[in-house]
């Protein structure tokens, strides 16, 4: 069934996309930054799969159920949908991950700043 691959991978971009925009993560924070990441992600990737298909390391196996559409020799459209997923859940990820590791680390510098409490049963009051 050809395009079964890429309709899954469609789906998967949509979920993201979901979870990006009802929390904020990545697009629905900083939409211009997070194109500007994006482009910068999936040119990487995609110099990283024309170096692959130059050494011989990647290849089209079997076809059954990608579309038949090349971009580039041994490079076909779902590897393009492929990067898009994966730059941006990783980009989620870290959208998600950020405001934990910064919580924590404010409630660790809270702890170190605030005064240290008082011994059990230690007056405040100065003896006269």
């Amino acid at each position: 069934m050809p395009g079964v691959y890429l309709a899954g991978l469609v789906v998967s971009i949509v979920g993201v996309a979901v979870l990006d925009a009802r929390h904020r993560l990545f697009f629905w924070r900083a939409p211009w930054r997070a194109a500007a990441v994006m482009a910068v992600g999936l040119a990487f990737f995609l110099v990283w799969d024309a170096a692959g298909v130059a050494l011989g390391i990647f290849f089209i196996g079997q076809q059954d159920l990608l579309t038949g559409v090349l971009l580039a020799p041994e490079v076909p459209l779902e590897e393009l949908f492929f990067l898009v997923l994966l730059c941006w859940t990783t980009m989620d990820l870290v959208g998600a991950v950020r405001p934990v590791l910064e919580h924590r680390a404010a409630r660790r510098r809270a702890a170190v700043d605030a005064p240290a409490p008082a011994a059990p049963g230690a007056s405040t009051r100065g003896r006269s």
